[in-house]
């Protein structure tokens, strides 16, 4: 049997594991993520809360079954809303001084306006201005570049000197606390489970409850593997509140395949260097069939497009915190001492 000399005594391959393995465990609670957090803005009768998730397991590997392929990868951790954004959200950020106003949708003939729906007839401009004022309001950078007033102007792109800059993205300013999701962002928080807090390995589903099996249309409700889409033959009319809008994903997000469609802040080409290119929005209707919510499909919009099947919701930085480091140092540990077998489970 080989042994290991360490400082003082005598361990053998399998002591050293076991501690090891100990070790990881103790580490791998240390660095378990958040899941939820609660950010109000605004102030007064205007303010509003919104509840964040944590999206952990920065420099997961990515789908290569989806639409886009590949999709999913994120290197590092952040934050979505666990629902998507409400109306009275929307009300309260256009009582605000100097916002420019967004006009919501009359969903009258469609379940009605109240104040915990999703907001839709929002374009993807107007919900970048919404994200925008969640920056400025709390002394943040905005997160999209407006040269312009008018309430569905076109993006500018951010320019190399500009702080904030990134070459690989120019929608997003890299220092804005809050943006809309890309369409990895997005596509993780949908689809993607874990095998463990840190892990990078995991399962990607097909749909948004964790499953491969198709949701179940509801009018409303939180149950395992429903859709509150409302409407099971006409596309995203919806009348569920944000908080009833279907199961939860891996992750714990609601409404990633129930109530409206969402914008994604990628463009269809994926490129993000064109503020009047199209951009990717997902989940939400149920179109005689659940095909349209799956992780296979994904639809493209004109920008300046705000149909009352189209909503958003919002991503963070996490508090600027990544996964912490620490973990490596055991894991490094373990491969010099005889070995861990990382296991990957993709969907096949």
């Amino acid at each position: 049997m080989r042994c290991f000399h360490l400082i003082h005594g005598l361990w053998t391959s399998s002591r050293v594991l076991s501690v090891a393995a100990g070790a990881l465990a103790t580490v791998a609670s240390m660095a378990a993520p958040s899941y939820a957090a609660v950010v109000s803005f605004g102030t007064g009768a205007n303010q509003f809360n919104m509840e964040f998730v944590t999206i952990g397991n920065p420099g997961n590997a990515a789908d290569t079954t989806g639409e886009p392929n590949p999709a999913g990868a994120v290197d590092r951790t952040y934050d979505i809303g666990k629902f998507e954004v409400s109306r009275a959200m929307v009300d309260a950020y256009n009582l605000n001084p100097g916002v420019v106003a967004i006009t919501l949708a009359d969903m009258s003939s469609f379940g009605g306006n109240g104040s915990n729906r999703p907001s839709t007839g929002i374009s993807w401009n107007e919900a970048a201005r919404f994200v925008n004022w969640l920056n400025t309001s709390t002394g943040n950078q905005a997160a999209y570049k407006f040269t312009t007033s008018g309430v569905n102007d076109n993006i500018a792109l951010w320019q190399d000197g500009d702080a904030g800059y990134d070459v690989n993205n120019k929608y997003r300013n890299s220092l804005a606390k809050y943006f809309l999701p890309s369409y990895n962002e997005w596509y993780k928080a949908a689809y993607f489970k874990p095998d463990s807090p840190t892990s990078t390995t995991g399962t990607y589903y097909d749909f948004a409850t964790g499953s491969d099996t198709a949701p179940t249309p509801v009018a409303s409700g939180t149950g395992t593997g429903v859709n509150g889409n409302n409407e099971a033959v006409y596309e995203g009319r919806p009348r569920a509140d944000v908080n009833l809008a279907g199961g939860f994903s891996p992750y714990g997000v609601m409404g990633l395949g129930g109530n409206v469609r969402e914008w994604q802040e990628s463009s269809s080409d994926l490129a993000n260097n064109s503020g009047s290119s199209s951009r990717g929005i997902r989940g939400g209707g149920w179109n005689l069939n659940s095909n349209s919510l799956s992780s296979s499909t994904r639809f493209n919009v004109d920008p300046s497009n705000g149909g009352n099947n189209l909503g958003f919701r919002v991503a963070s930085r996490s508090s600027d915190a990544v996964v912490p480091e620490p973990s490596m140092m055991v894991i490094g540990m373990v491969f010099g001492l005889g070995g861990v077998a990382a296991k990957r489970r993709l969907k096949k």
